[in-house]
C-alpha cells in the first residue's frame, strides 16, 4: 500500500480541518506516493527516533507532536529540527503527525485519557462552535433518495451519536429552460411545474466542497438550486478536553495515588486537597490549563492535566482539585490511538511503537 493510503486513514478519523489555528498538524515531511515499508509511532520526532525508524525499516514516522511548528529560511542543521529534517529527507522518511486535530476528534487524545481513567458518560467539555452549516436543496421527488444518499456518502446528516440525519418537505418548484439549456424535464420556453422536495441536512464546514461536489453529481437537473447556511449550534462531539463521572466515587488522595500509578508519574503535582469526594472529573491531555474556568463551570470536582502554570493555582482552594502529571505522561498512550487504527485498517502493516523516551523532562 501507499504512503498516501495510510494518511487517509487518518485524516478520516481526525480531519485536518479540525485542528486549532496555532497548529501544523498534517504531513511534515517526504512523498505520499511511496510504498509503506512500515510504520512508527511516537509522541515526538526525534534524531533518536528517526534513527530508530532507519534501522527497523520503517519509511513513515508518526507522531502526535509536529516536528515543524515555524517556517524556516535554511536548512543547516542547527537544532535537532533541522538535524531531523535532513535526515529524513536522506533516508526517504515521510513524518506525518496528527496534533490538536486528535485532540479534537470524536474519539481522540482525551476520550482514550478518560478511558485509561475508568470515566463513564463521557462528553466534550468545550465543543467546537461555528463549526457546522446546513445545507439545503431542492430535488424532483423521484430522485430525492439517491440525492440524500450521495449526501450521507459525503459526510452529512451527523447530529450527536446518530447518521443519516434529514428532513425532507413537500411541495412545487418551477422554472422555465431558456435557449441552450437541456432541461431534466419540461421543454425550452416553457413555463414547468414540478413536485419536488426541500432536502435539508447538517454537515461540518469542512466538508462543505465534497458535499457540493456529491450534490452536483447525483441531482438530475442541469443546475440544482442550493443553499448554505451558517449555524451557530455546538458541535457537541467535537472539541477539547473531556468531563465525565467516575462509577465507583473515590476520596482525593485515592484518586491522585491511582493516577500517579497508572501513568507512572515521578511527580504528580496538585493544589490543597478539598476534603471533596470526586464524582466528577474534567481532564485534558497536555498543556490544559486553559480549560480550568470551563471545568469549574461544569463543577467538576477534579481537574486533571499534563501541565498548569504556577499562578493557575492561585485562588482555587475550596474550588476544585488541580492535578498535572506531566506533558508527557498524559499524552504517551497516543500512540495506541494510532496502532488501534491502523492495525484495524491495514493488517498487513507492520507497526512499531518507539522505544525511545521523548521526554525532555527529568525528576530527581
Amino acid at each position: 500500500m501507499k504512503i498516501k493510503e495510510v494518511v487517509c486513514a487518518l485524516e478520516r478519523f481526525a480531519p485536518l480541518p479540525l485542528q486549532d489555528g496555532f497548529d501544523n498538524a498534517g504531513l511534515q515531511i517526504g512523498l505520499t506516493e511511496a510504498e509503506v515499508s512500515g510504520a512508527l509511532l511516537c509522541l515526538d520526532v526525534t534524531e533518536q527516533v528517526i534513527d530508530e525508524a532507519i534501522v527497523l525499516g520503517c519509511n513513515l514516522i508518526i507522531s502526535h507532536h509536529p516536528l515543524i511548528f515555524k517556517g524556516y529560511k535554511s536548512i543547516t542543521g542547527r537544532d535537532y529540527v533541522e538535524r531531523c529534517i535532513i535526515k529524513a529527507i536522506k533516508h526517504d522518511i515521510v513524518i506525518y503527525s496528527a496534533h490538536t486535530n486528535l485532540d479534537n476528534a470524536y474519539q481522540g487524545v482525551n476520550y482514550r485519557f478518560a478511558d485509561i481513567i475508568g470515566i463513564k458518560n463521557v462528553r466534550i467539555l468545550e465543543p467546537k462552535k461555528n463549526e457546522l452549516v446546513k445545507l439545503v436543496t431542492f430535488v424532483p421527488t423521484e430522485a430525492a433518495k439517491k440525492v440524500r444518499q450521495a449526501l450521507f456518502a459525503a459526510g452529512c446528516g451527523h447530529i450527536g451519536n446518530y447518521d443519516s440525519c434529514s428532513y425532507q418537505l413537500d411541495g412545487e418548484g418551477t422554472f422555465r429552460a431558456l435557449e441552450g439549456a437541456h432541461p431534466y424535464v419540461g421543454g425550452i420556453g416553457e413555463l414547468h411545474a414540478e413536485k419536488e422536495v426541500r432536502l435539508e441536512m447538517i454537515l461540518p464546514a469542512y466538508a462543505k466542497s465534497q458535499a457540493i461536489s456529491a450534490l452536483l453529481w447525483a441531482h438530475p437537473y442541469e443546475e440544482p438550486a442550493y443553499d448554505i447556511y451558517t449555524l451557530q449550534n455546538e458541535w457537541s462531539q467535537i472539541g477539547i478536553g473531556v468531563i465525565g463521572e467516575l462509577e465507583h466515587p473515590e476520596d482525593e488522595m485515592t484518586f491522585l495515588k491511582r493516577i500517579k500509578e497508572r501513568f507512572n508519574v515521578s511527580c504528580l503535582k496538585h493544589n490543597m486537597l478539598t476534603g471533596k469526594m470526586i464524582h466528577t472529573v474534567a481532564l485534558c491531555g497536555g498543556s490544559g490549563n486553559f480549560l480550568l474556568p470551563t471545568a469549574i463551570r461544569q463543577n467538576a470536582d477534579v481537574f486533571l492535566t499534563g501541565e498548569f502554570k504556577y499562578h493557575d493555582y492561585f485562588g482555587m482552594e475550596g474550588k476544585i482539585l488541580m492535578a498535572e502529571i506531566g506533558h508527557y505522561e498524559s499524552e504517551l498512550y497516543t500512540v495506541a490511538i494510532f496502532d488501534d487504527l491502523l492495525r484495524t485498517q491495514f493488517p498487513e502493516l507492520m507497526i512499531k511503537i518507539t522505544k525511545v523516551n521523548t521526554n525532555p523532562i527529568k525528576y530527581l
